[in-house]
């Protein structure tokens, strides 16, 4: 292998299939790599003996990589999601259990080929952002021993930071997937809700779980999606993935258009403001387009976390615990849990009525961008402030990440620098549902641009790929009577179009008047010879109305792929030959405008 930290995907299966190594080699070097790491920074709860790995390599052995997606490839799992016959803890010793079936996701992976190396550490109960709050010992920081890994999936990102996993799960209720991924140089996708099952989860709060995935590169969290997004029968909050963001719609960024909150807050760090403005113009750089927003609705969504019901959510799962037991929990988990039994009825309806007015205020704001970027989180604490302020030091960790799931969004951490103390730096890319492979490319094509080393060394990311990106929005290229203010534009903003751009075709068309109407319709053939450049429109229709666009659509015209100046190919009116006849040749008028002025 070229490195012995460099376990990324493509890296492994290309190992094994040149034979450079086998994954029982690869397990029992890594397995005896992570017990020299662990009394240092205590990243596994349970690290999985050979004896429990057996029956996981000896699956393997009559398969190959070319069978298995995930062949020999070693995960690590955040003690709060279940792995059969090795006890789930939750970081909480008095609430262990054996489960009998593994976490639907881990049965994903392992059906897969990958292979887990064990259980890893976390803040107890998953509540924190920190990764101090364990009685298994507090985790440091992969690169720097004043500061934390970051929680409440600290393990997890450690096994990655570390080299001794490929990728890790953790789960994120409030940020737990994305501050340790920020603080340790690592991609954190928290992906929808409900699109990676959390069946065989132990619960922070129900209605707000996710897993996530840890990885070095946006690129094999973007494959990690891919395979596992899938309805769950086990799990009541799961939910299909649509088509639009599917495996295909990770891929280049076309120009793009980003919100930058007008309220950033950095609470007093020299650094971060300079970090976060390089990273704006990485993402000018690669095609986006800043939009100033205000983001205040957003941090009270936040604020609704703790300081309202959902911390009763909470209490659900730990609270008969503290209630018999009380010393079997963390103080500082208590005093987080313990105002959750005043809470009432009236109260949860009351912030579930100001969340749903926030969301609208939101994501009204989300409709016209293609993404948000915000700092990972405002400033780094190191061990000794959260030693001395516990409580406020892990809040601050949270300012940029808390709304994220009570608002229903996509978000991915992202690697973006490095403080001048070689601490890692990140930054947040967020969007609507289902946009995770849109934003995964914008991820994938930032650490291209930003050319920061990923984890194991200063190894470069795969190439870009040729595809455009997709999210949950289609471009539609028109050139007649759905132009803007003509008569059939009403089609396009009733099903919520916007106008992006006014430009012309690649000189490869002729423009037709159809016979027939009202409405008088255009058609527009491409040609090998004599064509001109067309005056069009690019519109942008949200992916779920396209279907019913399309159907209404009359013979001889159709959708497919026309060229625009510059090459670029969008999706498009075209019409078939065959309706031409008694049409008029106006490609001479150089579009369908010019043309209905010259009838005057």
């Amino acid at each position: 292998m070229p490195h012995e930290f460099d376990l990324r995907l493509d890296t492994l299966r290309a190992a094994y299939t040149e034979g450079r190594t086998s994954p029982r080699r690869l397990i029992a070097e890594l397995r005896e790599k992570a017990a020299a790491l662990n009394p240092e920074f205590k990243l596994f709860i349970h690290l999985l003996s050979a004896e429990e790995l057996e029956p996981y390599l000896a699956a393997l052995d009559d398969k190959t990589p070319a069978e298995l997606p995930l062949y020999g490839i070693p995960f690590a799992i955040k003690d709060n999601i279940d792995l059969a016959g090795v006890p789930t803890t939750a970081a909480c010793p008095a609430f262990a259990y054996v489960p009998q079936r593994s976490a639907t996701i881990v049965e994903q992976l392992i059906a897969l080929g990958a292979v887990p190396l064990g259980k890893t550490n976390l803040d107890q109960f998953a509540t924190g952002l920190n990764g101090t709050r364990s009685p298994y010992g507090a985790c440091r920081n992969s690169v720097h021993p004043d500061y934390p890994s970051g929680g409440s999936s600290s393990g997890s990102s450690l096994a990655v930071a570390l080299g001794v996993a490929s990728f890790a799960l953790g789960t994120d209720t409030a940020g737990s997937g994305r501050v340790p991924a920020a603080l340790n140089n690592l991609i954190g996708l928290k992906a929808s809700k409900g699109l990676i099952s959390t069946a065989g989860v132990v619960p922070a709060c129900r209605t707000l779980d996710c897993v996530t995935f840890f990885t070095a590169s946006a690129v094999e969290a973007s494959q990690l999606l891919a395979l596992t997004a899938k309805p769950d029968p086990r799990d009541e909050y799961s939910r299909a993935n649509p088509l639009w963001n599917d495996a295909s719609a990770f891929g280049a960024p076309r120009p793009f258009r980003f919100g930058v909150p007008k309220q950033l807050e950095f609470l007093g760090c020299p650094e971060s403001p300079a970090l976060f403005a390089a990273t704006v113009e990485q993402l000018k750089a690669i095609g986006g387009t800043p939009v100033e927003i205000d983001f205040a609705p957003f941090l009270e969504a936040a604020r609704l976390l703790y300081e309202g019901p959902w911390v009763a959510e909470r209490y659900s799962v730990a609270g008969e615990l503290i209630e018999r037991e009380p010393e079997a929990v963390l103080p500082v988990i208590r005093a987080v849990l313990e105002k959750a039994p005043g809470a009432g009825a009236v109260d949860a309806f009351r912030a579930q009525y100001r969340l749903q007015q926030l969301k609208a205020i939101c994501d009204r704001t989300l409709a016209d961008l293609d993404c948000v970027l915000t700092p990972a989180y405002p400033r780094p604490v190191t061990l000794a402030e959260l030693h001395a302020e516990p409580v406020a030091r892990n809040s601050d960790l949270g300012w940029y990440t808390n709304f994220m799931n009570m608002l229903d969004y996509s978000a991915i951490a992202v690697p973006a620098g490095f403080m001048g103390n070689g601490l890692p730096w990140g930054v947040t890319l967020f969007g609507r549902v289902f946009t995770d492979q849109y934003l995964l490319s914008l991820a994938a094509a930032l650490q291209r641009s930003t050319g920061l080393p990923l984890v194991g060394g200063s190894v470069p990311a795969a190439a870009a790929p040729q595809n455009p990106a997709r999210n949950d929005r289609t471009r539609l290229v028109v050139c007649g009577a759905h132009l803007e203010g003509l008569p059939l534009n009403w089609q396009l903003l009733q099903r919520g179009g916007a106008l992006l751009e006014k430009t012309r075709s690649a000189p490869a068309y002729k423009l037709y008047a159809l016979a027939g109407g009202p409405p008088l319709r255009p058609g527009m053939l491409r040609v090998s010879e004599g064509g001109a450049a067309i005056e069009v429109e690019v519109w942008e229709l949200p992916s779920a109305e396209l279907g019913s666009f399309l159907t209404g659509i009359p013979a001889p015209l159709g959708l497919g792929k026309v060229e625009l100046e510059g090459g670029r190919w969008e999706t498009g009116f075209i019409c078939d030959a065959y309706g031409l006849e008694g049409a008029e040749d106006i490609t001479a008028h150089g579009g369908w405008r010019a043309w209905l002025r010259s009838r005057n």
